[in-house]
């Protein structure tokens, strides 16, 4: 083990003894001994036992746990400590900024587990209201957490994007007589990456690739791979000599585009889906569906959404106004809003009793009477509680012009609770939509299993709609499942699951996870008019 490896050791076993209330006196040795270590120049293992029990701040004790490490590459405390807590809480200990308290804290109130639910909860000012946290910290700790996320080996597309972009214009500046584009996964937009891929025009041998951040690992004849920061792993393929298209479509994949082309070369991409009698199918949209179905000639785009919904005020956890998230929306050209504060249920995200409920309507009113180019609808995301039914009396309930009923609390279940669960609340004659229907986290967590099909006839025997959580940790539904969806008859709405006005711009992300589904617009429900997405709501034959 290196210097720094022992240093992290004693620093998160400091940590978690922080986190168990244990004597400050021996988690500021560990501390104090861990700042030592990582400072040696020279390395442990290669230090009498002696010497390193002479080094000052040490000890006997702490030498004895050097030694075990040295040793058996692990310390018989650290792991009874590391025992009684999550994987994703020790991860977390490790991010700048976030100290073992504020760790037991987020853990303990709101059952935060990882850095990717943090993250999450930052987004819905979760935090905020936390003893010991404030807007400036929970910002903060946003930051670091996106920096820390940005640098493990699998990766959110939204996260790594513009870095991707930001390479791509770097390899291409600095050797500019070669043709340089995005390939694999990266190309197609993949939600979550395991590398970034580019591909580069054919030349002998290498140009030098040499940038801050950016280390070389190794080349063959036709690949060159490295590292962008300290986990998310580069890979550079060199095209063949005179058919840079005919690689480009090869790496790009997926794995059925390869076995469908096969052997055969093409010029470009256009020519290889002529070949196969299909329309060019954008990178986005390339997966097993090709040769299985047709391909939608009016697949949506993010360009013809026209209204913006599952959005939070500062009625419940959001931090702009009704009117701010009005404003933004137009200027970004949209037509409608509809605002969706968390129901009563939720105190955990100030969710709205009657009084909120009637002042926002109220509030509503007034928007919609001073702004007759825009409508604000008057929704709610409303909590399915453990049994299936929906928070709120009926009387209330029905006067919401959307319905998203959704699951927040409870979340682990086994299959027939969490299907019975959800397709219970479809079939509630208030409910308009499912939000985040598996309730998935990427990188964070995996949503909870449902039978898919169930779902999907309750959603389309009921004529609700299904939410594309366009937020790019969730991404839920997932695009795998929203063919069928559409061979159902069901009507889906990509819904940016905005906390602040500039998370409305999510619903790019969403447009993007549609696409890969191959959703047509006139299964987009949010694509469609004002009139008509409300005729919907209404349940109108």
């Amino acid at each position: 083990m290196t210097n720094k490896e022992i240093a992290r050791a004693f620093r998160l076993l400091g940590k978690l003894m922080e986190m168990q209330g244990e004597n400050p006196f021996k988690i500021r040795s560990y501390e104090s001994a861990a700042g030592l270590l990582s400072k040696l120049g020279t390395p442990l293992a290669e230090m009498p036992e002696e010497e390193i029990r002479s080094l000052k701040g040490v000890g006997s004790a702490i030498s004895g746990k050097i030694q075990e490490l040295l040793t058996n590459g692990k310390m018989k405390t650290l792991e009874r400590y590391k025992e009684q807590v999550p994987e994703g809480i020790q991860e977390m200990l490790q991010i700048k900024g976030l100290g073992a308290k504020k760790v037991k804290t987020a853990w303990d109130e709101l059952g935060v587990e990882n850095a990717t639910e943090l993250l999450y909860a930052c987004n819905e000012n979760r935090l905020i209201e936390l003893k010991g946290f404030g807007e400036k910290t929970q910002e903060e700790i946003k930051k670091q957490l996106n920096f820390f996320l940005n640098n493990r080996s699998n990766v959110l597309y939204a996260n790594i994007e513009d870095r991707a972009i930001d390479l791509l214009n770097k390899l291409r500046a600095s050797n500019s007589a070669l043709r340089w584009e995005m390939t694999g996964a990266l190309r197609r937009k993949d939600p979550v990456l395991e590398r970034l891929e580019y591909l580069m025009e054919f030349c002998q041998g290498w140009p030098e690739i040499q940038f801050e951040g950016l280390e070389v690992q190794g080349t063959t004849e036709d690949c060159w791979k490295g590292f962008l920061g300290e986990r998310t792993e580069v890979l550079i393929h060199k095209a063949e000599e005179n058919a840079f298209e005919n690689s480009w479509l090869r790496t790009t994949g997926p794995e059925r585009i390869i076995n469908l082309v096969a052997d055969v070369r093409f010029d470009n991409e256009e020519a290889a889906f002529a070949h196969l009698k299909l329309p060019f199918i954008p990178p986005e949209c390339r997966n097993d569906l090709i040769g299985e179905t047709t391909f939608p000639s009016d697949i949506i785009s993010e360009r013809d959404i026209k209204g913006v919904i599952h959005t939070h005020s500062t009625f419940s956890d959001g931090i702009n106004t009704v009117e701010e998230m009005m404003l933004f929306s137009r200027e970004r050209g949209y037509e409608y809003l509809a605002v969706t504060d968390h129901s009563q249920i939720a105190v955990y995200a100030d969710g709205m009793d009657e009084a909120k409920v009637l002042a926002q309507w109220k509030e509503i009113d007034e928007l919609n009477g001073v702004n007759p180019d825009f409508r604000i609808i008057k929704g709610i995301e409303c909590d399915i509680l453990n049994d299936g039914s929906l928070d709120y009396d009926d009387l209330l309930r029905s006067q919401f012009e959307l319905v998203i009923a959704s699951i927040h609390t409870n979340i682990k279940m086994d299959k027939e609770k969490a299907t019975d669960r959800l397709v219970r609340a479809i079939e509630h004659p208030h409910t308009n939509m499912i939000g985040h229907p598996t309730g998935r986290l990427l990188l964070g967590r995996d949503g909870y299993p449902i039978d898919i099909e169930k779902v999907l006839d309750a959603c389309a025997a009921n004529q609700v709609a299904i939410e594309i959580n366009a937020s790019p940790y969730r991404l839920d539904l997932d695009w795998r499942y929203i063919h069928r969806a559409v061979e159902k008859g069901i009507m889906l709405s990509i819904n940016p699951d905005a906390h602040a006005r500039e998370a409305i711009d999510q619903i790019r992300f969403g447009a993007i996870i549609a696409r890969k589904g191959w959703l047509p617009l006139s299964n987009c429900l949010n694509a469609q008019p004002v009139a008509e997405f409300l005729r919907f709501c209404e349940k109108a034959e």
